[in-house]
């Protein structure tokens, strides 16, 4: 068997490993597959539009070009892990009592179950190509590695309207993982767009966070404004979160390709019980150490105590509910400034009525 059918069949064998290790898809693309992509980063930039993300604006010639973060690599594995939800997201939303809580981070961090499974599968793939001596460099969401074209140009899904990639197969509901490589493996197509004249997800989004179809303002998406935002939320977009305290999934969840979509196999995804829909005093009393003890092992504990309680007072002074209005005044002499002026804003609408 010459070079190129050996590669063929190591990729065949690498497919099927890599659902046997628990991804739900695997597609390989090269390092300069995706030459849009500076271009539109330093547009994006330009504008503002990454807002208190600093890190996206740093080493942006590596993550605009695949090809300068390793020269070396000569193929992208791309891998999707389905965590597909067994409720509606969206349900929640009508309990303003009740936080809301992303779906991907009502369970483990996903970081920690994605990279263990690219290492088992790079170890692998290491392993069954050994004459070759091939090396590896695994990434799930951490370095300067644009995931989304990435996956586009290796056939895994399209970016949709919403920004986020999206597959016939799969829905929305995934994470994405890469394994670069020096081995040189037979790529796939890149998938083309779905969308169609579909504005399901630009109408769904509560912040109008889409400038144009395909185009994202961070500063105005709920995600970003409840994880990445530190210090107080302008006082225009509080009324705009309802009862969203980590993440919003509206945008996902509206996508009509859900309906090809199945629940996460891995366990580690399932919601657990009390975060599917916890009640707001019970988040707002947390502090440091009861934060860190319920958001163990969770992607939430990386924003921090502060930060979260105060993207609870915010849903708080938007339930329009009189009865915690006591615990929002509980906290107007917090230790932490934004704190105190998200419970003062919040016992204050709470008196409008």
């Amino acid at each position: 068997m010459n070079e190129q059918g050996q590669h063929e069949d190591l990729k065949a064998r690498l497919v099927e490993e890599a659902r046997a290790v628990g991804f739900s898809a695997c597609r390989i693309c090269r390092p300069g597959d995706v030459p849009q992509v500076a271009e539109r980063l330093a547009e994006f930039l330009a504008a503002g539009r990454h807002g208190q993300m600093g890190w996206m604006a740093e080493r942006t010639g590596w993550r605009g070009d695949p090809t300068a973060l390793w020269p070396e690599a000569r193929s992208v594995i791309m891998l999707a892990e389905n965590y597909g939800p067994d409720h509606d997201p969206r349900a929640v939303l009508a309990r303003p009592e009740r936080a809301a809580v992303s779906v991907y981070a009502q369970n483990r961090d996903y970081h920690d179950v994605v990279k263990k499974r690219l290492k088992r599968l790079g170890r692998w793939l290491m392993a069954a190509a050994e004459a070759e001596a091939p090396q590896i460099k695994v990434f799930v969401d951490t370095a300067p590695v644009m995931e989304k074209p990435l996956g586009q140009a290796a056939g895994l899904g399209w970016q949709g309207k919403h920004t986020n990639l999206v597959s016939r197969d799969l829905g929305s509901w995934f994470f994405l993982g890469s394994i670069f490589t020096t081995l040189a493996l037979p790529v796939d197509g890149a998938e083309r767009d779905h969308c169609g004249s579909c504005r399901a997800c630009l109408d769904a989004c509560p912040t109008d966070a889409f400038p144009a179809p395909y185009q994202l303002d961070a500063r105005r998406c709920i995600s970003y404004l409840t994880i990445e935002h530190a210090g107080p939320v302008a006082e225009d977009l509080r009324p705009l979160l309802g009862n969203r305290i980590y993440g919003c999934d509206d945008c996902l969840a509206a996508c009509p390709w859900n309906k090809f979509a199945e629940q996460a196999a891995e366990i580690k995804y399932h919601a657990r019980d009390d975060l599917r829909a916890p009640a707001l005093a019970d988040l707002a009393r947390l502090d440091d150490a009861g934060f860190r003890a319920l958001f163990s092992g969770s992607p939430i504990k990386r924003i921090g105590r502060d930060r979260f309680v105060r993207n609870v007072l915010y849903a708080i002074g938007n339930s329009g509910r009189g009865d915690l209005r006591e615990v929002a005044q509980g906290l107007c002499a917090d230790a932490d400034d934004t704190v105190r002026d998200a419970a003062h804003w919040a016992v204050a609408r709470l008196a409008q009525g």
